[in-house]
């Protein structure tokens, strides 16, 4: 029992949601927001229309193909669904949230470690240092489903 206590730490609005509530949260909301019902998404998505109605009141955890293949029903992927529960915890933690969408420069470690190195580059081990690739397009943000605050 002091676990779960230790687990559900005081944030500054009280005890951190559990990851399949806030999980639950985003998937519903997207649902409704769409006006579709629980056994549209679910036989989209090859799950129980009880299995769906469990994971969206936070009362089973849903694997990550289970995730992906609701996402997917609902239009969406994977980033965007975790883009919004992440949104989902800044908010119930009223800690700032990070910018998860910000374009990063393409890095290969097989590239980087296919190309010859004279040795450990500064501040690196392994020597495989991100350059920056000025002809490479910036990762696109997430589409705006699942984004709905």
């Amino acid at each position: 029992m002091l676990e779960l206590q230790k687990l559900q730490q005081q944030s500054v609005s009280g005890p951190v949601p559990l990851l399949r509530d806030v999980y639950g949260t985003v998937l519903r909301r997207e649902r409704r927001r769409q006006r579709r019902t629980l056994d549209d998404v679910a036989s989209r998505a090859g799950v129980s229309l009880q299995y769906l109605s469990e994971i969206e009141r936070g009362r089973k955890e849903a694997s990550s193909e289970i995730l992906a293949a609701i996402c997917t029903s609902l239009g969406s992927g994977l980033a965007a669904f975790l883009a919004a529960a992440h949104r989902e915890f800044a908010a119930a933690e009223r800690r700032p949230v990070l910018d998860l969408t910000w374009p990063v420069p393409p890095t290969s470690l097989t590239s980087a470690a296919s190309r010859p190195s004279s040795g450990p580059a500064a501040g690196t081990e392994s020597g495989a240092v991100a350059e920056p690739n000025p002809g490479a397009q910036a990762v696109p943000p997430p589409s705006s489903i699942l984004m709905a605050a």
